[in-house]
């Protein structure tokens, strides 16, 4: 795994198969010594991306500021696109990894528990506390291939949320559930980047609404299946 100080400096890592799906990544370090560098890299984009936005982010800045030769840069990711498709694939392995985390700690809650407004106010810290994130996504530099990995988180998040409902005994383990989630995944990301391009802070009357559409969906596909 590759570790790095990532937005809120929280130590982060990058899982061998979200690495594996790097179109991209030309060489898989192997040693420990060239998952660091690859994590510097990545620290040192999302600072870049940030603060000065994309355009910042070039193969010799990147060595300059991560304290690495700029022939190590191009071993791993060897041009701008490169570098924008690992740090997407960098974010959406956080944001599967606080859907896991979500699904662990919300499968078995009380009806007491607010679970949609848990998992939106969840989603809506990460976009605050991980201003590249919003960079990339709200900017014109994602590549065709980042764009593809993005499709293929959207799918493996429909899937968790699925596993979430039915654990909660709110749909079934088939294919109109996976529907639902699927819903539910697009839209909620439809909202929350749109409430995060109005505020850096998450518009909080569009955030509500958004509580406000899942939970009607879910209330409606509860009652079909009385």
């Amino acid at each position: 795994m590759a570790t790095a100080a990532i937005g809120d400096n929280a130590r982060v890592t990058l899982p061998d198969d979200a690495m594996a799906q790097l179109p991209s990544l030309r060489t898989m370090p192997v040693q420990a010594r060239g998952r660091d560098k690859l994590a510097r890299m990545l620290e040192v984009a999302d600072r870049l991306i940030a603060t000065e936005g994309a355009d910042a982010i070039t193969t010799t800045r990147i060595a300059t500021e991560a304290g690495i030769s700029v022939g190590s840069v191009y071993r791993y990711l060897p041009h701008r696109g490169a570098i924008i498709e690992a740090l997407a694939q960098y974010y959406l392995a956080l944001l599967e990894e606080r859907m896991d985390g979500l699904v662990e700690s919300l499968r078995n809650v009380g009806d007491d528990v607010d679970v949609v407004g848990t998992a939106v106010d969840a989603f809506a810290d990460f976009y605050r506390v991980h201003p590249g994130f919003r960079a990339l996504w709200f900017g014109r530099h994602m590549t065709a291939e980042a764009l593809e990995l993005d499709r293929a988180h959207k799918r493996r998040m429909a899937e968790r949320i699925r596993d979430l409902l039915v654990a909660r005994g709110v749909g079934r383990a088939d294919r109109r559930t996976l529907r639902v989630s699927q819903v539910i995944q697009l839209s909620t990301d439809a909202v929350m980047q749109e409430a995060f391009r109005i505020s850096p802070d998450g518009d909080e009357a569009l955030l509500e609404q958004l509580k406000a559409l899942v939970r009607g969906y879910l209330a409606q596909l509860a009652q079909l299946d009385e």
